[in-house]
C-alpha cells in the first residue's frame, strides 16, 4: 500500500501550522509553546497572529522545520486536544 502523507514530505522540511481559537489573552503563547515542545527551534519571526473581522477567534500560524512524520503527529496531537484550539490547518 502507497503511504501518500510519507511521499508527500521530504524531512526536513520547512513546515506551516495554523491553529485558531476564540480570541483570548493567553491563546498565542499557548499556541507557541505547543509549537515549541515538538519544534524547539521555532523561530519567533515566523510566527504570525490575526484576528477573525469580527475580533472573536484569533489564528496563530507559524513556520518551523519538521524532522519526521512522527514530530508532525505528535504536535497535531497536541494541538487539536487542547481546550482553546478549535482548528488546526
Amino acid at each position: 500500500m502507497l503511504d501518500l502523507a510519507a511521499s508527500v514530505f521530504v524531512f526536513p522540511c520547512a513546515f506551516p501550522i495554523k491553529a485558531i481559537g476564540h480570541s483570548s489573552d493567553d491563546f498565542q503563547a499557548t499556541v507557541v509553546s505547543i509549537i515549541r515542545r515538538h519544534a524547539p527551534d521555532l523561530d519567533e519571526r515566523t510566527v504570525t497572529s490575526r484576528f477573525s473581522g469580527q475580533g472573536n477567534y484569533l489564528s496563530i500560524s507559524a513556520t518551523f522545520t519538521a524532522h519526521s512524520r512522527e514530530q508532525l503527529d505528535a504536535l497535531y496531537r497536541e494541538l487539536t486536544g487542547h481546550e482553546q484550539v478549535l482548528w488546526v490547518l
